[in-house]
């Protein structure tokens, strides 16, 4: 099996690791930003977050981190309205902001044209609570494969010209060997092997090392870190366990 690398070897174990802020109140999403700040690379800011506190937890983040924000609200929508929130979510400086590929290239497009800054648009292609079965509900074929599904999506993000995509970790080797090293991977639904979470909807889960050896470039932990007896110890363990899949990276390259 060839070794598939990330495509930026400058970042440290610490910056790949993105936290999932998902709290109800802006105060207990603070009081995460404070004790996880220099634990971790990233704060996720998804749709429960957003919508309980709007956009003052990025005036949170900026003043009591020095980490950046991934915005992940799955822009989906037409392409004018997804253009235009792309653009104002560019304005609260996010590193990241993910749009929906469902709808195909012509959406990607929309996001990516909104962009002129540093912030950068990434694909989501299939959600990892979506399992082989469930292909016929959400109005695929019953016998198309998930994983060309997501090779597909993929495609079209580097065509519209994203800088990446959000997709499982069973699929990020055959993104990265299929449609390229340089595209940024962001694989969520990451389980460390000591964590238990309960009433798990996240199928098509990963851990940290296996992630990390398969391509990813940043992986989102959110419960197992949110819901520890000490989340910066968990926090610390996954950087850890990070650091050693990229040290052996090094060593096979």
């Amino acid at each position: 099996m060839s070794t598939i690398l990330q495509s930026d070897p400058s970042l440290t174990a610490r910056d790949r690791l993105i936290f999932a802020l998902d709290y109800l109140s802006l105060d207990e999403a603070k009081k995460a930003v404070v004790s996880l700040n220099g634990h971790v690379g990233l704060f996720k800011v998804g749709l429960e977050l957003f919508v309980s506190s709007g956009p003052g937890i990025f005036k949170v983040i900026s003043e009591h981190s020095d980490c950046g924000v991934f915005l992940d609200l799955k822009f989906h929508d037409i392409p004018e309205t997804v253009q235009a929130a792309t653009r104002a979510a560019a304005v609260y400086k996010a590193r990241f902001v993910t749009v929906h590929a469902s709808e195909g290239k012509r959406l990607l497009k929309a996001g990516v044209n909104a962009i002129h800054n540093r912030t950068k648009v990434l694909a989501v292609t299939v959600l990892t609570s979506i399992k082989q079965e469930d292909m016929w509900d959400i109005g695929m074929a019953k016998d198309l494969d998930i994983r060309q599904l997501v090779l597909r999506r993929a495609q079209w993000a580097r065509e519209a010209g994203c800088a990446g995509v959000v997709c499982p970790g069973s699929e990020v080797r055959q993104v990265k060997e299929r449609v390229g090293q340089d595209l940024i991977a962001v694989v969520p639904g990451v389980r460390p092997e000591w964590a238990t979470v309960s009433n798990d909807d996240q199928i098509r889960v990963t851990t940290p090392r296996q992630a990390m050896l398969d391509g990813a470039d940043y992986v989102v932990v959110g419960r197992p870190i949110r819901k520890a007896k000490d989340p910066i110890q968990a926090a610390d363990q996954i950087v850890e366990a990070i650091q050693t899949a990229l040290r052996d990276l090094s060593v096979r390259s």
